[in-house]
């Protein structure tokens, strides 16, 4: 299993193939579209995460100590984000996806290019996945 960092790297390597944002935001369109498909039974009220103006639901289950994800969204960029994040948490030790800085947000540039609003969902989603990682890290 590789670690947060190594998926980090990769996630760094595959956008710096991309000079203009609006190519990295076609990127992010085609991770959404990549995206597995969230079993609907966990599209409850629950598992919405509050903060985010798109809805964007995340379900968390711990498997042999370590943390899975499936998360969907109702916005196509916002579906693209959480892809992302989906992909540098799930199947990580909760103790790791605590301690994760997630600096390939800044590495990227992404931070810097989202509108204010989906970066307070941005920030809201990292917050979600780290929640649930003390919870099931204790």
């Amino acid at each position: 299993m590789k670690t947060i960092e190594e998926i980090e790297k990769e996630i760094i390597n595959e956008f710096s193939a991309y000079d203009d944002w609006m190519d990295k935001y076609s990127y992010l369109v085609e991770l959404s579209a990549a995206t597995g498909v969230m079993e609907e039974q966990y599209k409850t009220d629950e598992n919405l995460i509050k903060g985010c103006q798109s809805r964007v639901w995340l379900h968390a289950e711990s498997r042999e100590g370590r943390l899975y994800f499936q998360a969907d969204s109702d916005a196509i960029i916002t579906r693209g984000l959480v892809a992302l994040l989906v992909r540098v948490f799930s199947g990580q030790l909760p103790g790791d996806i605590v301690e994760a800085n997630l600096e390939f947000l800044d590495t990227i540039g992404l931070r810097q290019h989202l509108t204010p609003v989906r970066s307070n969902g941005l920030l809201s989603m990292i917050k979600q996945i780290k929640y649930y990682a003390i919870a099931l890290n204790r």
